[in-house]
């Protein structure tokens, strides 16, 4: 995990000005990936007592801008930011308590960046999201749901 030292010269890098706010958002961002805003809100305020919302959106945007950040949105969730960039790693996603881990490229000759037409892009990207259950959720047991309206009834945790 970088240092303030570490994290300043990456902001000046990217050719930003140094800030209490962004460093504080950069930290926690660092610190806990896959977290939301909300959660980087909190840690951004833990850190420096009073930071508007509205200041935490506006560094996440410029981080993110920058490169400095990457979002991801997996389908059905709010954004949530990670400090690792500039490679070509996927996610893996909890359908049952949406935790999201990292997991490298497939391996070999990086089929995920070869799709069978391209139209004509040039691409350099992919995103790739593998959706399961953690292992914690997996072997948790299954209670049964509520009864339906219509009677019938469902296994909670099930897709």
């Amino acid at each position: 995990m970088p240092d303030a030292a570490d994290l300043e010269r990456a902001l000046r890098a990217a050719g930003l000005r140094v800030t209490r706010p962004r460093l504080a958002v950069l930290d926690a961002v660092h610190a806990h990936p896959h977290v939301d805003t909300e959660a980087l809100i909190g840690a951004a305020r833990a850190r420096l007592g009073a930071v508007s919302h509205q200041a935490v959106y506006d560094v996440l945007r410029v981080l993110t801008d920058t490169g400095l950040v990457r979002r991801i949105q997996p389908q059905g969730s709010v954004a949530r930011y990670e400090a690792r960039v500039g490679d070509n790693h996927h996610h893996l996603v909890c359908r049952s308590c949406g935790a999201i881990s990292d997991v490298d490229c497939a391996t070999g000759q990086a089929p995920c960046l070869t799709p069978s037409v391209d139209g004509g892009f040039l691409v350099d990207e992919a995103e790739v999201v593998y959706w399961g259950r953690c292992r914690s959720c997996a072997t948790a047991r299954t209670a049964p749901a509520p009864p339906d309206p219509d009677g019938s009834t469902a296994q909670r945790g099930t897709p």
